[in-house]
């Protein structure tokens, strides 16, 4: 291991390649309950040549990689969990292309959602991207990875489905482009009329390949967003609130809240867009028409958001969700959850309430619908007090349970660690398991990248 550190300063150079204990250490950890396990080295690589030389070397030399972009999916994916090398993206954060026509924009691998948000802001005014509500370091690509989910997905699915195209280095250091990028300069498709392969590299984790550029779908930016609250303490009734509200096709995002107090209370969040106020007073009424029924016979109604609150429900992302980290003494903060059939909303909720009770914790539940009701997005998120190591422990007895419980309903578990893959791994059917391993097997003969993920 000794030479590989020499060889390391030779791609990237001795101020980009560390085995410092103190460096280590924070790339052995996530803010999430995984336990911690070192890399034996971090490295920042600039340039696809270079990552193509670290490929190569780790290869050679059967050194496992872990690529890391935000490092915020808090349920360990980039924890090193055979060590070898961490492989920081945050020096490869160019946009280097908008494309104002085709309505896209083109990244390095590092570039986070923050910077391209800014970037709109400033030189794009007109058009904008799926925001996911995390931190503004969350890469495109890491985000992309794990199928996230932002502002626009009510509308038009996962930020995974608005993929344009991809760059990536392969296990064995060769470059593969994805999509029509593959054919010519335009990075207008990942797929569609040619066959789809993003698929080896989205939701793999980084187990088949670094992604080193990413083409993103984006969206007009509408003069002015508003936001309604409806409540309702019937859980039964919000799968059938959520598909009213989407069959109106005027919705941006539909987000429900379950706060610890008061007890069973249902907060459903719909925000609207529009170029105009005449628009937005549209749409509002076409809202209220919607649910008409639910307040009249007094299962809901609308909450006045006064300014005060409308603010930070409008952020881009919402700061208030990160804030629960701060709940609980010891800054202990985790969240998992599944991609769900929305009936299963009223169980799924019931279930979370249960295993907070029975584990003596602080939670939250949400869900989002994803693609006009196909499915919602339902995270529950525990707080805990990072110096307590019982405490931790019940948040990962209460995680396990839940993925359990999920599946058994029919859920699928979103962003998975280790131990939920191999709960799905189970349950999975047995040739989709076969074309898996023939996959990784294909991509990386080694066995080199984020080992321990999707090991099948």
């Amino acid at each position: 291991m000794t030479d590989i550190y020499g060889d390391l300063v030779e791609i990237v150079g001795e101020h980009f390649v560390s085995n410092r204990a103190e460096e280590l250490y924070f790339y052995g950890r996530d803010p999430g309950v995984t336990l911690p396990h070192d890399p034996d080295y971090v490295v920042l690589p600039d340039t696809v040549e270079q990552i193509q030389a670290i490929l190569k070397l780790a290869n050679r030399e059967r050194v496992p990689v872990v690529p890391k972009g935000g490092g915020l999916a808090i349920t360990g994916l980039v924890v090193p969990q055979m060590g070898g090398i961490v492989m920081d993206l945050k020096r490869m954060g160019r946009i280097l292309e908008v494309n104002e026509k085709g309505r896209y924009a083109g990244g390095e691998g590092g570039t986070t959602h923050g910077a391209l948000q800014s970037y709109l802001k400033k030189h794009h005014p007109q058009l904008r991207h799926s925001v996911p509500d995390a931190p503004p370091i969350t890469t495109i690509a890491g985000n992309a990875v794990i199928h996230g989910q932002g502002r626009l997905t009510q509308q038009y699915g996962f930020n995974s489905d608005m993929v344009t195209g991809l760059e990536v280095v392969l296990p064995t250091g060769e470059v593969c482009k994805i999509g029509s990028c593959s054919l010519s300069s335009y990075w207008f498709s990942k797929g569609a009329p040619l066959p789809d392969l993003s698929g080896l590299f989205l939701g793999w984790f980084g187990t088949t390949g670094v992604v080193t550029k990413v083409g993103l779908r984006l969206y007009p930016c509408k003069k002015f967003r508003d936001a309604l609250s409806f409540v309702t303490d019937r859980a039964e009734l919000v799968p059938e609130i959520f598909l009213k509200l989407s069959h109106t096709e005027m919705v941006e995002d539909i987000l429900a809240e379950v706060p610890p107090r008061p007890k069973g209370c249902h907060n459903i969040m719909i925000h609207i867009t529009g170029d105009s106020d005449e628009e937005l007073a549209f749409k509002t009424s076409m809202i209220w028409d919607a649910l008409r029924e639910y307040f009249d016979s007094k299962d809901g109604g609308f909450m006045s958001l006064p300014s005060v609150a409308k603010g930070p429900v409008l952020e881009m992302p919402m700061r208030s969700g990160v804030t629960m980290a701060d709940v609980r003494r010891g800054g202990g903060f985790v969240y998992g959850g599944g991609i769900s059939p929305i009936e299963k909303y009223p169980a799924l909720v019931a279930k979370v309430e249960e295993l907070a009770g029975k584990h003596r914790l602080l939670y939250g539940f949400a869900a989002r619908a994803i693609s006009g009701g196909n499915c919602m997005m339902v995270p529950a998120l525990f707080m805990f007090n990072r110096a307590d190591a019982d405490e931790m422990e019940r948040v990962r007895q209460a995680l396990r349970e839940m993925a359990e419980f999920y599946l058994d309903e029919g859920a699928v578990v979103w962003k998975a660690s280790k131990e939920e893959q191999d709960m799905m791994i189970e349950r999975m059917d047995p040739t989709v398991l076969r074309i898996m391993r023939t996959i990784k097997e294909t991509l990386d003969p080694n066995g080199i990248m984020n080992p321990g993920n999707w090991e099948v």
